[in-house]
């Protein structure tokens, strides 16, 4: 009670309140599941974590498996499912949408995943198929070279060895189609996968205000 009364000890202690951060999130749904890794949609906004990372929402990802995740909000640890959700109630839309917004150099990267398997795309209208290089693929667990049929592409760097193979399920958010035609490129080009025509051709594809608006037809 004595150091209570202090003026010096009761102003530290107000110093320490106002400086403690407090993280107030409204909505949280948990959209991918991977080992050590979740995809979360924090207020709105697509963060993936691994397991340790905070968001700067405040969210930190204890663990994490294909079945579900841990994490701790100002101190407070749950466990969550794929689909799971915090906040008000949530209508899953008719057909599933997901909005991208630019970076300053007006491209729109996107995570989702192949085969189940995070993954960091660029939207790319101007890539005819899914695309990736070798090292990508062999992370992925694509066997490129045995399964896939080799070909060759033009690009900005001349004409590169492909492999044409079958991904069987790409997802970005709440959208994931099947059978997607990708190519996998020998070496280091392209940096990050490209998702290309052979999954956008089969979305509806809105763009307002800088924001690109993809929509699963059916």
């Amino acid at each position: 009670m004595r150091l209570a009364s202090n003026p010096i000890y009761a102003l530290a202690l107000a110093a320490a309140f106002v400086c403690t951060p407090a993280f107030a999130v409204e909505k949280l749904s948990v959209k991918g599941l991977f080992k050590d890794t979740a995809i979360l949609v924090i207020d709105g906004k697509q963060r993936l974590l691994r397991a340790g990372q905070t968001s700067p929402e405040g969210v930190k990802l204890l663990s994490a498996n294909s079945k579900q995740a841990v994490i701790e909000i100002d101190g407070v640890r749950s466990t969550h499912r794929l689909g799971t959700h915090i906040g008000s109630k949530f209508d899953a839309p008719k057909h599933p949408a997901v909005k991208i917004w630019p970076t300053a150099r007006n491209m729109y990267p996107v995570v989702g995943s192949i085969n189940g398997y995070p993954v960091n795309f660029i939207v790319d209208t101007g890539a005819t198929i899914v695309a990736m290089n070798s090292g990508e693929a062999r992370r992925l667990g694509i066997d490129y070279a045995v399964e896939g049929e080799p070909s060759f592409s033009q690009t900005a760097s001349g004409i590169s060895k492909i492999y044409l193979v079958n991904l069987k399920r790409v997802k970005i958010g709440d959208i994931e189609l099947k059978d997607v035609a990708g190519a996998v490129h020998e070496g280091n080009f392209p940096t990050r996968a490209l998702l290309g025509m052979s999954f956008l051709g089969r979305l509806d594809i809105h763009r307002e205000g800088g924001v690109l608006e993809l929509r699963k037809k059916y």
